[in-house]
């Protein structure tokens, strides 16, 4: 790390000097009134949005940066008033806020030509819908070039504010970016800064950096070969990159500090069987190495032939506590998108989501966490026929009926989904400009993902009633739900049986893996063939997202031991009280299932103890532990470095662990910034680390 990076890190990260530059926050309707009194229409709307916001801004920049754009308008207009919205949602369904979200634009289409070239493009298609007579269209494609118009008068001014701050680099930079097609890595670099800038100021949240490795190779590699870089002058680049993703993440829409999107995704099959990862990919694992901050948050495509020597790579990361890489399968997630209709060409180019669920950049407008099933709700509504269940296979047989039926409400509940037009994110997406279409109404791909929570709570459950219950006959079915119905109270042996005794998902017990994968396969058959209200088809996940807490928290005592409102585990993972025979136990397990059906995304999470990377040695080991993961045909994993100590420590004196990262459900925070809910959780996952 050059002096240079490092006395940024410490301006922005440590001390947050930059800070001193936010305005006070501002009504998040102060424009909302208005647009409604001039009658404008949501696409309108959202132009106007754009330019008010960026006219509030005040362009900083330092005089020593070589990539400007910084915050200081902390809070983001609303389009509609309260009163606008709540009419809105009572005709629609609205995911999150009702924005374009969690999607990955192309960001090529205005890299590969500038803005200058781009709005004649869009001239041309305006000119034609206004010749046609076609004014959604029309209205659509000017939209999208006022909002260019927008992007470049801004632009202009933090121009201005370089040459008044001395800095002759940034000036020079930003008198041809963004309106003419970049000339070197710098230039890509502070393109993309502003593009993704512009994308937060228009509330399209959670747009993610997609394949970051291979968009801005040739930028990279033209520089490299040509001497105008240094591999070295590179890396001080690229980090420079990376610490502008941490000045304002504070201010980004998530539903806790760190849950802001800004996932980037490394290397991956070719469609030729070629691998993807390239001297860049190296590159950015260096600066998060080196930098070791949350963003962006570093994903690793992997395969049957990866090196090992890649996942050491990775693992180092991992060795440093920031709950990063994730670990996705392209030889699991490749062939479930070409199960549910992505081109295989599509397919081959996958990136993911805010957090892991998989995407298409520039043609995928799928809804990816839509909502979550509930696996230990499903058993628990078959449990309560358990009287009359003459056979285990009997009570399996109310489970299967009780996951279709949740999953059939879960789809019937979604109907005229709304969002917010989104000019920017529009010209970022295949066919928007040529068709005039704003991608709030779709694109090539409109598929909808559910997840799947608390899977080990359900299986355990069920692996305890068929042998406490069916197979030994040692428990009553009266005295199981007696128990279950007064949480144990006064029954703290059968508890404690169940809970630490019973048979558990990640024991390699092949009776119990079972179940998981019979549960699984009617989660995915529960969705086959069913069509979204955009076309689209319905994708199951192993993720938990939130709902691991929100669905545990109404959730009664469980066959599994589990008391009433304790949470579930994680995304695809270990109930949090069972007792391992090991890791490589834990993997063996859950690579049984046939995961290909359930690939919506959802890491497998496993928490280690610090420990585990003493030196070399044990780092390799690790590294092969994911290896054997993923050559089993795991999809996905996520791991947890962290020492139980700190975290508790961490609660008493937050002051001292500012820096603390961890991984929460599929994505990297720091620990003290946490609601105590979600630091709980992780503190009791450390407690069966391996």
């Amino acid at each position: 790390m050059t002096s240079k990076i490092r006395n940024m890190l410490d301006y922005y990260v440590v001390r947050k000097e930059h800070h001193k530059f936010r305005q006070e926050e501002k009504d998040p309707y102060r424009y909302a009134a208005d647009y409604a009194e001039k009658g404008l229409g949501d696409l309108e709307r959202s132009v106007c949005r754009l330019r008010d916001v960026l006219s509030e801004e005040v362009p900083v920049v330092m005089p020593d940066e070589s990539i400007a754009f910084m915050r200081t308008v902390a809070a983001l207009p609303e389009i509609f008033t309260e009163e606008e919205f709540s009419a809105i949602k009572k005709e629609h369904y609205i995911h999150e806020q009702g924005k374009v979200c969690n999607i990955n634009p192309d960001y090529l289409k205005l890299l590969s030509c500038g803005t200058k070239e781009k709005k004649r493009q869009i001239s041309e298609r305006l000119e034609a819908f206004r010749a046609e007579n076609r004014p959604q269209e029309a209205a659509a494609e000017k939209a999208m070039y006022d909002t260019l118009c927008i992007m470049e008068e801004f632009t202009g001014r933090y121009q201005k504010e370089a040459e008044r701050a001395g800095n002759k680099t940034a000036a020079e930079v930003l008198k041809r970016i963004p309106r003419e097609k970049p000339r070197s890595f710098l230039e890509a670099l502070q393109f993309l800064r502003i593009i993704h800038y512009c994308l937060w100021c228009s509330f399209q949240y959670h747009n993610t950096l997609g394949r970051f490795d291979q968009y801005m190779y040739p930028f990279y590699e033209k520089d490299i070969r040509e001497k105008k870089l240094t591999k070295e002058e590179a890396l001080e680049l690229l980090e420079e990159f990376f610490l502008c993703f941490n000045k304002d993440s504070d201010l980004y829409t998530g539903m806790q500090q760190g849950d802001n999107g800004q996932s980037m995704v490394l290397g991956g099959l070719n469609p030729d069987g070629t691998e993807s990862y390239n001297e860049l990919s190296d590159l950015c694992m260096q600066a998060s190495l080196e930098l070791k901050l949350i963003d962006p948050k570093i994903n690793l495509r992997v395969h049957q032939n990866t090196p090992l020597s890649l996942y050491v790579r990775g693992t180092e990361l991992t060795k440093e506590g920031l709950g990063f890489p994730q670990y996705s399968n392209d030889d699991v997630v490749i062939e479930a998108l070409k199960n549910w209709g992505y081109e295989e060409k599509d397919a081959y180019d996958y990136a993911v989501a805010a957090c892991w669920e998989f995407i298409i950049p520039g043609c995928g407008m799928d809804i990816p966490n839509l909502n979550g099933l509930s696996f230990p709700a499903c058993v628990m509504e078959a449990v309560d026929g358990l009287e009359e269940a003459d056979s285990f296979e009997a009570l399996m047989g109310k489970v299967k009926e009780a996951i279709f039926a949740q999953s059939e409400k879960l789809r019937e509940g979604v109907h005229d989904i709304y969002m917010e037009p989104a000019p920017l994110m529009s010209i970022l997406m295949d066919g928007c400009v040529e068709k005039g279409e704003d991608v709030s109404r779709g694109n090539k791909y409109n598929n909808f993902g559910f997840h799947g929570t608390g899977i080990a709570t359900a299986v355990d459950s069920l692996a305890g009633i068929k042998k406490y219950v069916f197979d030994e006959k040692t428990v009553t079915k009266t005295e199981l739900l007696t128990a279950l119905k007064t949480d144990f109270e006064g029954r703290e042996r059968l508890a404690n049986m169940l809970r630490y005794e019973g048979p558990k998902m990640g024991n390699d017990d092949d009776g119990v893996d079972a179940i998981a994968t019979t549960l699984l396969d009617w989660f995915a058959d529960s969705l086959e063939g069913c069509v979204n209200e955009r076309g689209g088809c319905y994708r199951a996940g192993t993720g938990s997202a939130m709902y691991y807490i929100w669905q545990s928290e109404g959730m009664p005592a469980t066959p599994d031991g589990r008391k009433a409102g304790e949470e579930f585990a994680a995304n695809y993972s270990p109930s949090i009280f069972t007792r391992l025979d090991g890791p490589l136990s834990i993997i063996k397990s859950f690579a049984k299932p046939h995961l290909s059906r359930v690939a919506n995304g959802g890491p497998l999470t496993i928490e280690l103890t610090d420990s585990m990377f003493r030196d070399e040695e044990s780092t390799e080991k690790t590294a092969r532990f994911v290896k054997t993961f993923i050559d089993l045909g795991g999809h996905q994993m996520q791991i947890n470095a962290v020492n139980r100590e700190k975290l508790i420590d961490a609660k008493k004196h937050p002051e001292k662990y500012k820096n603390l990262i961890v991984r929460v459900w599929g994505w990297s925070g720091y620990f003290v910034e946490l609601d105590e809910c979600y630091q709980d959780h992780i503190i009791k996952r450390m407690e069966l680390a391996v």
